[in-house]
């Protein structure tokens, strides 16, 4: 949302923001947020509790309607999943403007969680009327659009349009391709939120699995202390790094630093994959999870910019990693097809051009 901000106000356009804060808190807070010499107002709702990886904020309607009022939008982007969204619904100023909803997951891709499934009897109507509502819905994938059960009755009024990255986040990072000596150890990054369906536990079971296999992950989540117990139950702790929340200076150390960025999740829950776009910026091999219906694979060309490999194996991991291992310069042929795909695909513009595009055929006449 950041980037796609940052990079609407180098065309003119104006934003604000209304999200909710990324702990939890009882206080709302009201920001400026500044970047290449543009102002966004950005307020973030107090997060009392969540539950089943969804915020509650008591306050969200209130503000909702506050910032409608103050800042008087053209339109409303919605963003999904997220029950707070659904506060459009019942508030009459939110329903006067035109609704753009950017679908990011589906809330039910699991069989394993049977509350997630109970809670989304509850949730869907309410999805699905604010799908009806919408004048258009953004899939971030073909395969993720064509996939989702929900969008299956509006597919009508569906755009793809990939999530992009704007590449002054990193700017002043050394994006070049360093390559490493041929036999020696490979340096594998994963970033992601520590939560189950990630599959960084297989990247760790990977680990143990070959010496040369070394691991750095970043990130926080509700599975940290287990996959740190993973860990240490392997003996891998010299092989295996966990580095928290990184700036983006500091991730785009490790980036380069990196031989190759992996995303072993295992579900479609992981729907298009952010780090897959910076690392192809940074010129690095991927490798992934070849998940039915998720954005991951049709992001990664096989043998061309990454390697995918099948879902929660670790024995797959292992066998693609010694392979890049062993031929440093298909490594590298790699990380140069990637970054000739993100300049020509993924850098935010391309997204930007597509959500005008879209601005425009949902913006009233008069506007």
């Amino acid at each position: 949302m950041r980037d796609v901000m940052v990079a609407l106000g180098r065309r003119g356009v104006e934003s604000a923001a209304l999200v909710h804060h990324h702990s939890l808190s009882l206080t709302t807070s009201d920001e400026v947020f500044r970047a290449n010499g543009h102002k966004f107002h950005v307020v973030r709702t107090g997060m009392w509790v969540k539950l089943l990886f969804t915020p509650i904020s008591p306050g969200f309607p209130w503000h909702f309607r506050r910032l409608i009022k103050s800042f008087k939008p053209d339109i409303l982007h919605l963003h999904l999943p997220n029950p707070s969204s659904f506060w459009a619904l019942f508030l009459p100023s939110a329903r006067r403007i035109p609704w753009v909803v950017h679908w990011h997951a589906d809330v039910v891709t699991s069989a394993q969680n049977w509350q997630l499934r109970l809670f989304y009897k509850l949730y869907r109507p309410f999805e699905q009327a604010v799908l009806k509502r919408a004048r258009a819905i953004i899939a971030t994938s073909l395969p993720y659009r064509d996939s989702s059960e929900p969008l299956q009755r509006w597919i009508s009024k569906c755009h793809v349009i990939p999530l992009g990255v704007d590449v002054e986040r990193f700017a002043g990072a050394d994006n070049s391709f360093e390559e490493g000596t041929r036999g020696a150890s490979i340096s594998v990054l994963a970033v992601g939120r520590l939560t189950y369906y990630k599959g960084f536990r297989y990247l760790i079971e990977a680990a143990a699995k070959s010496p040369a296999i070394h691991i750095n992950i970043v990130g926080h989540g509700d599975q940290a202390k287990q996959l740190k117990a993973l860990t240490a139950s392997l003996k891998m702790q010299e092989r295996v790094s966990f580095h928290g929340i990184l700036s983006d200076a500091e991730l785009a150390q490790k980036m380069s630093q990196a031989d190759c960025i992996c995303l072993p999740s295992t579900e479609r829950t992981e729907a298009f994959g952010m780090v897959l776009l910076e690392a192809m910026y940074f010129s690095k091999a991927t490798v992934v999870s070849d998940v039915p219906g998720s954005g991951m694979g049709w992001i990664v060309d096989d043998n061309v910019t990454g390697l995918k490999v099948m879902p929660a194996n670790s024995d797959a991991l292992v066998a693609a990693f010694e392979r890049l291992n062993a031929d440093r310069e298909e490594l590298a042929r790699m990380g140069a097809c990637g970054k000739e795909k993100f300049d020509n695909q993924f850098e935010i513009n391309h997204a930007i051009r597509g959500l005008m595009e879209v601005y425009q055929q949902v913006l009233p006449a008069s506007v």
